[in-house]
């Protein structure tokens, strides 16, 4: 186990393999080859020992006499196995008779009589060409009509081979053909499904599009037919009052006539100035339509760069829907009858309208909100978690700083402030790595540090109501179930993930790894299950009723895997420091995308998800988001530096640390290795 420290932070654990040990033995054989380098090896186109007499092998190194040279005392070796010999000894290797470099002479029979032997050997292994070759080589006499005959048969046999190999060639040839024919035929049925796939659901969007434009053309008739009674009312209202008003001018004209006709001239002016007041007001009710509906084509079109920024992700994503829905069995079909889709529409489009939707509503992250973690001018600001409540109306934050750290939500964003206070904070022995809060006690929440210690306290009292030490390294998780409320879980460095009861003082149940865990999560829909990331770069799925062995390991990771999180009951998404996000299928055991754009090379830099959206950080200092049916980010957020006299390689280094989605909400808390906190909000 290595863990590179660069100072800035936690860096996910990473497993090196202990390189073997080099064993450098001598051999006989190697010796016999240091001793003959151009020997060839037994069983190759020489002759094997055990074929020839003793008598021609070389007492020293047991192979076929080369260069063979006699001794005083009547024995016969190599000449350079007996010279290395007798340059550390001076004895003969059979008969211990002393023996020098000048008693030795050539021994001309034995080569001759090895010679033959070889010429043996090679007439009784070697192939009739290599025997023709070696007697030309000999010397043997031919005619030139026994040549011109061999000449002739040579040349019907090369003609036999290419026809033979021209007609294999041609069979490969044709093999890939048919091959290549069978592919391009699936793949055409596939593009003519996709076709009539694609001029269905034309078919409906644009029948369904035609209901919207009579529905809306509806109501603008009923609209219209109740503004035409209203002005009739009122034209009836006012040419009664007009009547009636012309009968008491009538009878009073001769005593009041100077005075009725600066009334008239008065009602003349009121109405006058009613008109224009009305025709201003219906201006202004026009010129608002008129910009919200400007408002509106520009989000259209903005929405519509989008789709086709993200063109072939999209495309994919619908082909996938569709033909998915296509390949089920009829009596699946029937049982997801149960989510009626859209008049007309198909389950597979229907779906892909969803995430169509979604994943264009989106276009950018802006902060609503920002504060700092902790004091300005201390160094150990580094937030490795944070983690809203239960209610989403308050969140922890935990880090290098020593001190978990409780807000409100609500004064954050609402509330401008210079600096923002917690209002609860508790100080811990140990940095932390990781929070995790109650979903049935509100006020209670659990941390990991770095001495291995999993702690559960109480934000009320501000006190530890549990704390379990059976932890021999750094515990990097925990994670409170979800459905069983005094059922937690946690992993360490010391290769074990253990499970507690908050009832209990000791762990309930312990499962031994072989490699750092860095990450660990229950199942939301049950407490029996449970998500382990591991240094070894794989997520192990086990049932906790049966720990012999997972339930299943998601491979696909080239690096450790640093978190996991559940966006349901059967999807699960990891992180590593590959630089990518995974996304599984923990009920079919199949992994079903893989996200990149983000860099994770070292540290951990967080993860969040909910039901649509998965979000992370980078070591870029910059939070990215991405659909879970796109494997390429929909939007990110850069985090730039508070202050500006910060040197440009001290900004290069700060990362994303944490993230934390609140609950399905387009709202994200984020921090960073600087100790920066911001509230952020998907916007169009």
């Amino acid at each position: 186990m290595e863990e590179v420290s660069t100072g800035t932070g936690p860096v996910v654990p990473a497993v090196v393999k202990p390189e073997p040990e080099r064993e450098h033995k001598a051999s006989p054989s190697a010796f016999s080859a240091a001793q003959h380098p151009d020997e060839e090896p037994e069983g190759g186109s020489g002759w094997g020992s055990e074929e020839l007499d003793k008598d021609l092998l070389c007492p020293i190194c047991m192979q076929t006499i080369k260069d063979a040279f006699l001794t005083v005392c009547g024995h016969s070796f190599c000449y350079m196995c007996i010279v290395i010999h007798l340059r550390n000894k001076s004895d003969c290797p059979c008969c211990s008779h002393h023996l020098t470099l000048h008693q030795l002479f050539p021994n001309f029979l034995l080569d001759k009589l090895l010679k033959k032997a070889s010429a043996r050997q090679i007439s009784r292994t070697a192939s009739p060409v290599e025997q023709f070759r070696h007697a030309l080589q000999q010397g043997c006499e031919v005619s030139i009509k026994e040549l011109d005959s061999l000449l002739s048969l040579l040349a019907d046999k090369k003609r036999k081979m290419e026809q033979e190999e021209a007609e294999r060639n041609m069979q490969i040839l044709l093999t890939f053909l048919h091959h290549l024919r069978r592919q391009k035929v699936d793949e055409l049925n596939e593009v003519q499904s996709d076709l009539q796939f694609i001029k269905e659901d034309i078919t409906s969007v644009e029948r369904h599009r035609m209901e919207l434009y009579r529905a809306r053309d509806r109501y603008s008739v009923k609209l219209h037919m109740l503004g035409d009674d209203d002005s009739s009312a009122r034209k009836s209202r006012s040419s009664s009052m007009d009547k009636n008003s012309s009968d008491l001018i009538s009878s009073s004209l001769t005593a009041r006539g100077v005075m009725a006709t600066r009334n008239l001239q008065n009602k003349k002016a009121d109405g006058k100035s009613q008109v224009t007041s009305h025709g201003l007001q219906r201006k202004d009710a026009l010129s608002g339509s008129e910009s919200q509906h400007i408002n509106q084509s520009g989000l259209s079109v903005a929405r519509k760069k989008r789709v086709h920024a993200q063109f072939s992700d999209l495309q994919e994503c619908y082909l996938q829907k569709r033909r998915q829905l296509a390949n089920k069995p009829l009596n699946q079909q029937e049982k997801d009858k149960s989510i009626i889709p859209r008049e007309g529409y198909n389950e597979g489009l229907a779906d892909f309208q969803s995430v169509l939707t979604t994943f264009t509503r989106y276009s950018r992250l802006r902060v609503i909100a920002e504060l700092r973690h902790g004091n300005l001018v201390h160094s150990a600001n580094i937030v490795s978690s944070i983690e809203f409540d239960r209610d989403d109306e308050l969140f922890a934050t935990a880090g290098v700083s020593r001190c978990i750290k409780v807000f409100d939500f609500s004064t954050v964003v609402n509330e401008p402030a210079d600096m923002h206070y917690p209002v609860v904070e508790m100080a811990t022995r140990s940095k932390l790595s990781c929070l995790s809060w109650n979903n049935f006690t509100k006020n209670h929440i659990a941390s990991s540090d770095y001495e291995g210690i999993v702690t559960v306290w109480d934000v009320i009292t501000r006190q530890s109501v549990m704390e379990y030490e059976e932890h021999e390294k750094r515990a990097w998780s925990v994670d409170f179930s979800r459905t069983e409320p005094s059922m937690l879980v946690s992993g360490s460095d010391d290769y074990k993930v253990k499970v507690w009861c908050t009832k209990q003082e000791a762990s309930v149940l312990n499962i031994d790894m072989k490699a750092n865990i860095c990450c660990v999560k229950y199942n939301p829909g049950s407490s029996n299950y449970i998500a382990v990331g591991s240094a070894d770069h794989q997520i192990h799925y086990y049932d906790l009723r049966n720990i012999s062995h997972p339930l299943h390991v998601f491979s696909g990771h080239r690096k450790a895997v640093s978190y996991v999180k559940f966006l349901s009951n059967n999807e699960l998404a990891s992180a590593s420091t590959d630089s990518t996000l995974r996304l599984w299928d923990v009920k079919e055991n199949l992994p079903v995308r893989t996200f990149r754009g983000h860099t994770n090379e070292k540290n951990f830099v967080g993860l969040t998800v909910n039901s649509e959206y998965i979000a992370c950080g980078s070591e870029t200092n910059e939070v990215y988001v991405y659909h879970k049916e796109i494997s390429r980010p929909v939007t990110w957020h850069k985090f730039s530096s508070p202050d500006s006299q910060d040197a440009d390689d001290e900004v290069a280094s700060y990362f994303i640390s944490a993230v934390c989605w609140k609950s399905d909400s387009p709202t994200m808390l984020t921090a960073n290795s600087q100790g920066t906190i911001k509230v952020l909000v998907l916007a169009a």
